[in-house]
């Protein structure tokens, strides 16, 4: 028998040759465990890696293109696990987090559903005089400025009385899920564009007054979002110029916001890429339809998503279709000079596209409960880096679309940070991400898939053991993960990480090694451990809020650096996710 410890829970017994695979099988859907007949075919054999990493050879700046998050279901931020996870998001990281949501501007009384939200902001009156009510939306920014994060104002979806008849378009103005939700009304154009101009103009003017123009000044603006799709109901010159009416509406009130589109989706499809060029094209040479004048954009934002499914009775990611949408559309951002520098926000950045369908809905979603999710998340991140790099364009933000789902059962599998209050493995990739700063540096990896595997067909064959390094002042990071699309049982990857280029001056070094795998940094194995209780009791829900915290490896330890290098062995299991944190002083003496 061996021993497995789950962080900070009583340890369990379990027969030692069969773990991995029991454990595997039910990371893929909740399961009964006692229904698992474990395989005990002999797993694959897995070679050694070598990474070596070189401190003095800056490749890039490490930005915080991490601190971006999202969700569907607006009024969820004032939802009571919604205000914790706001305030746990901007504790996670040291730099400013910002928030994206749709429904911003939509009719309704305030409740969320699944796919649906309101602020009931803008109505009118028996003459058609505009009618404008706070409530809802100031409590939404007010959680917002008490959490600490900033928002990115999503100006979306239609108000009802603003949502102008077409003639191909019946549906009422909201649909319920699982029916389409983007079908109704409240995806139509306005029916005066003068009117929705001053919408924009008003709801910035009423923020500026409220939070103050410095603090605005550092929000952003989108206009709509994925226009592309049945989001918008007619065709992408209508956006044009639903884009140039908002963002003149926004300047108006505020002169030098920070506005910005088209939201499209993944322009790695022929339709989404000639929208995209289309709405580059209006901006390059064209006037707003709002005032003539030359029309304003200081960040261009496109979406980017993956393709998972079950092949074989086997979760199996689709990395490269994200990584497809993310290297066609910086190849068409950069064409454009004039384009290259400006800010590049995915703000829609995931593995797949509807964090709203469960794994009750999709079996293939259950992989967002346990550590594929975030091993996936920490191979694309280095991508889009190596893909910044490759086309010389200004990426600033990755964003997750991932929140929390507020009264849902535990682990139902929606692309969530964390569920009922719990949470969940994705969120520490994120905690690893914010601990590196600094430049980006040289990283060798014996276990790397080529970039252009990745974009062209994932990792399909051998898994990606690669490694993505920073350099701080008197610290360093390597992240180290063992990735693959197929989440089926392999051995773990012995890896030996060899950092060399620290200040001659340096003898020894603080490492503090933080490890997401299925037993550490990890709610979800100890939650299936407990028999998945959907009524956890007070002690196992504290245990469950312990589990889903970042956790230490090992207790931290002072390395010698021995003829300018340090080297750390570790075992990486497959889909695990290393974080070795270096630290020094200025002066560092033996």
């Amino acid at each position: 028998m061996k021993q497995i410890s789950f962080g900070f829970h009583r340890p369990f017994m379990v027969a030692g040759r069969a773990v991995q695979i029991l454990l595997a099988t039910m990371l893929i859907a909740p399961i009964d465990a006692q229904n698992v007949v474990a395989d005990t075919a002999p797993l694959p054999h897995q070679p050694s890696v070598t990474i070596q990493v070189d401190l003095a050879k800056a490749v890039g700046a490490y930005k915080p293109i991490y601190s971006w998050f999202g969700y569907d279901e607006i009024n969820y931020t004032t939802a009571p696990h919604g205000r914790e996870l706001l305030g746990e998001l901007h504790d996670l990281s040291p730099v400013p987090v910002y928030i994206r949501a749709h429904h911003l501007l939509t009719s309704g009384d305030g409740r969320a559903e699944l796919k649906f939200s309101s602020t009931n902001v803008y109505s009118e009156d028996a003459d058609g005089k505009p009618i404008y009510d706070f409530k809802i939306l100031d409590s939404i920014f007010d959680a917002y400025q008490a959490a600490g994060v900033r928002p990115m104002v999503e100006l979306g979806f239609m108000p009802k009385d603003l949502a102008a008849d077409l003639p191909n378009r019946h549906e009422p103005y909201q649909v319920h899920y699982p029916q389409s939700t983007v079908s109704g009304k409240s995806n139509n154009p306005p029916k005066d564009y003068g009117k929705w101009g001053e919408l924009a103009r008003v709801v910035t003017a009423h923020l500026v007054e409220r939070y103050g123009r410095e603090k605005v000044l550092t929000w952003y603006f989108e206009v709509w979002n994925e226009p592309d799709i049945d989001y918008w109901h007619t065709t992408p010159q209508e956006y044009w110029k639903l884009y140039d009416y908002a963002v003149a509406g926004v300047r108006a009130a505020l002169p030098g916001a920070k506005v910005g589109g088209p939201a499209s989706t993944s322009p790695g499809g022929p339709k989404a890429n000639l929208f995209l060029k289309g709405f580059l094209e209006h901006v390059n040479s064209g006037r707003s339809a709002a005032n003539g004048r030359p029309i304003p954009m200081d960040f261009i934002s496109f979406h980017a998503k993956g393709s998972p499914k079950i092949a074989d009775g086997k979760v199996t990611m689709g990395i490269h279709s994200e990584l497809n949408d993310v290297d066609k559309g910086f190849s068409l951002i950069a064409s454009y000079p004039r384009f290259r520098s400006l800010p590049i926000i995915l703000s829609e950045a995931d593995p797949e596209g509807c964090a709203a369908c469960s794994s009750k809905v999709n079996p293939a979603n259950n992989y967002r409960n346990g550590t594929l999710y975030p091993a996936y998340t920490a191979a694309a991140f280095k991508a889009l880096f190596e893909l910044q790099d490759e086309h010389a364009v200004n990426l600033l933000a990755m964003l997750s679309w991932s929140f929390e789902f507020e009264d849902k059962d535990y682990f139902e599998g929606f692309r969530s940070l964390a569920t009922n209050g719990i949470d969940k493995p994705v969120l520490n990739v994120f905690r690893m991400f914010a601990l590196m700063s600094g430049n980006r540096v040289s990283v060798n990896s014996s276990g790397k898939v080529p970039l252009d595997t990745l974009v062209s067909t994932g990792v399909r064959q051998a898994p990606d053991v690669d490694a993505l390094a920073t350099r701080g002042d008197h610290e360093a990071a390597v992240l180290v993960w063992n990735y693959h699309d197929v989440n089926a049982p392999a051995e773990a990857s012995p890896t030996a990480v060899t950092v060399t280029g620290f200040p001659a001056a340096v003898h020894r070094v603080l490492l503090e090694h933080y490890r997401l795998d299925d037993t550490h940094s990890n709610a979800y194995t100890p939650w299936l451990a407990m028999g998945s209780p959907q009524h956890p009791t007070a002690k196992q829900y504290s245990d469950l809020k312990a589990a889903g915290q970042l956790q230490l490896l090992t207790s931290p330890e002072w390395i010698d650096v021995t003829n300018g290098q340090v080297t750390v062995e570790t075992e990486m299991p497959r889909q695990g996710i290393s974080l070795m944190h270096l630290t020094w002083q200025p002066e560092s003496k033996r």
